[in-house]
C-alpha cells in the first residue's frame, strides 16, 4: 500500500498535467515515460522511482524539488523543524531525499540526500533545466556522472553542476552516502 506522500504525489501529478492541459499521452510522449506508466502512477497503483519523477517534473517544467513539495500540504515558514521536512523514499533503490528548505519551489532549496551503498540513480537533463545545482558531500564517497564527466566526490567537496546533462549519482562505497543539493532558480 503506498503511504501517504505517494498518494499526494499521483493526485499532484494529475493536476500538474491538467493544469498545463497535457493528456497522458502528451506527458509520455515529452517525458520518455510510457502512459501506461503514467496512469498507473496517477491512479496510485505504482509508485514511481526517484528517476521517473525527475523525467515527469521536467516534462512539466518542474523541479523534482517542485514536485514533491505541491505533494506536501505544508505552509511555508521561516522555520522548518528536522521532524517536519518531508521525507521521500525511491521505493526501487532506497534514495531518499529530505526537503530541507522552509519553502520548496522558492528561489534557493536545500534537499538532503542519503544514497544507499552500490546504488546508481539516473536523471535526464530535463530535471537540470530549470535550477543550478550544487552537490555538497556530507558522508561517504559518491560518483557523479555528468554527462561525459566523472566527479570523485569525497566527505567537503562541492561540485557546482554545468549545462543541463544527462546525469548519475552513484555511491561505490560500502556505507551509505550522504549529500547535501543547493538549488537555485536559473533566471528567466
Amino acid at each position: 500500500m503506498p503511504d501517504p506522500l505517494s498518494r499526494s504525489l499521483a493526485s499532484t501529478l494529475q493536476a500538474a498535467r491538467r493544469a498545463r492541459d497535457l493528456s497522458a499521452g502528451a506527458l509520455a510522449e515529452r517525458s520518455g515515460v510510457s502512459r501506461a506508466m503514467i496512469g498507473k502512477i496517477e491512479r496510485g497503483t505504482a509508485q514511481p522511482t526517484a528517476a521517473l519523477l525527475g523525467k515527469l517534473a521536467g516534462a512539466l517544467g518542474l523541479s523534482l524539488s517542485e514536485l514533491v513539495a505541491k505533494a506536501e500540504d505544508d505552509r511555508p515558514a521561516r522555520l522548518h523543524r528536522f521532524a517536519d521536512q518531508p521525507v521521500w523514499t525511491d521505493p526501487g533503490t532506497g534514495y531518499r531525499r529530505r526537503a530541507v528548505s522552509t519553502a520548496p519551489g522558492g528561489a534557493s532549496e536545500l534537499v538532503e540526500v542519503e544514497l544507499p551503498a552500490g546504488t546508481d540513480v539516473g536523471f535526464p537533463p530535463d530535471t537540470y533545466t530549470f535550477a543550478l545545482h550544487q552537490i555538497w558531500l556530507l558522508s561517504g564517497r559518491l560518483r557523479f556522472h555528468e554527462g561525459d564527466d566523472v566527479h570523485e566526490l569525497a566527505p567537503g567537496d562541492c561540485l557546482q553542476l554545468g549545462p543541463p546533462a544527462p546525469c548519475r549519482y552513484v555511491n561505490p562505497g560500502p556505507d551509505p552516502c550522504r549529500y547535501l543539493v543547493v538549488l537555485t532558480r536559473r533566471p528567466t
